[in-house]
């Protein structure tokens, strides 16, 4: 069995229930996303903080 899959069994079954129905949720939304090949639309959270980061950088003059 492949890495990935072990350690993501491991954790849903050692997350609280809730915890772990929303990874699920947010898994199925990935695979999903990645069978409509839209992957690439998505904003991941690196790029959505630097944007924030750059945001509050103070205006130098």
């Amino acid at each position: 069995m492949d890495v990935l899959v072990e350690r993501l069994d491991a954790k849903l079954r050692e997350w609280e229930p809730n915890i772990a129905a929303t990874v699920k949720e947010r898994i199925l939304e990935i695979i999903d996303l990645a069978d409509q090949d839209a992957l690439d639309i998505m904003r991941s959270r690196a790029v959505e903080q630097e944007v924030l980061d750059l945001l509050d950088e103070p205006i130098s003059r």
